[in-house]
């Protein structure tokens, strides 16, 4: 049985004195529940978080990785750097990555590899726009997105990677996909990876990620291909987050 997973994206919000008192709250009220949880947090932060939440399961990531192992690459961070901490998970592909840095789906899957390449398990967000939905383009895109990694870094390294379903248009809008919208897709991309392999299919968590609230967690988490979230706005709460969280049972 796959273990569920919720991840809290904090993007690029609070200050230092936020970003502690943040995880101070949830590492305080974190009760386990069986389930995985990590925070994606801003890298000028990593190690007051690392050291903060060492000792507990509360596990850190990154909410982006440079495409390059090292180099003339000024601003981005390499997954060697990364691991300096104890970072367990690395976003690669959000919406907001490809659709204000023009990250394409090539330089998504070197990213992904460059994760993997650490031992940092890759978060790979895939997801259409509103436009894309309304076009019928929901799955061609997925497929677009997931070939492109698929082609790079084989089947097989599905095995030590998760997958975010994000539709764009339900990101930071307040929209969420309705429970049978979000489990078609998810059924879509568990099944596209099971006619490859079947087992990394099985047990590949994928998770939803597109304004997930406590009032709707626990619908969204009932569906049967839907293994956890990929938190956002609510991540900024520590009672909310939590909330989510326990929203796995």
């Amino acid at each position: 049985m796959r273990k569920a997973l919720v991840v809290g994206n904090w993007k690029m919000n609070g200050v230092r004195s936020d970003a502690t008192d943040l995880a101070t709250a949830i590492k305080t009220g974190f009760e386990d529940n069986g389930a995985d949880i990590a925070v994606c947090v801003p890298s000028v932060y990593f190690s007051e978080i690392d050291s903060l939440l060492a000792g507990t399961s509360i596990l850190l990531g990154a909410q982006n990785v440079a495409e390059h192992d090292s180099g003339a690459y000024t601003g981005e961070i390499s997954a060697k750097m990364l691991n300096d901490f104890d970072c367990h998970f690395a976003i690669v592909g959000h919406s907001e990555r490809r659709s204000y840095y023009n990250d394409s789906n090539e330089s998504v899957a070197r990213r992904y590899s460059q994760s993997l390449s650490q031992g940092i398990t890759p978060i790979l967000c895939v997801g259409e726009t509103l436009e894309e939905r309304e076009s019928n383009e929901t799955f061609s895109v997925i497929d677009q997105q997931l070939d492109a990694v698929i082609d790079l870094a084989g089947i097989e390294s599905f095995a030590k990677a998760v997958i975010a379903y994000e539709p764009v248009w339900a990101i930071g809008t307040g929209k969420v996909a309705t429970d049978d919208q979000a489990q078609e897709v998810h059924a879509y991309i568990r099944n596209k990876l099971a006619q490859l392999d079947a087992g990394i299919a099985e047990n590949m968590q994928i998770l939803y990620g597109g304004s997930v609230k406590p009032n709707n967690a626990t619908a969204l988490f009932a569906m049967p291909d839907i293994d956890g979230g990929l938190i956002g706005g609510a991540s900024l709460d520590g009672d909310a987050f939590l909330s989510i969280y326990q929203s796995t049972k």
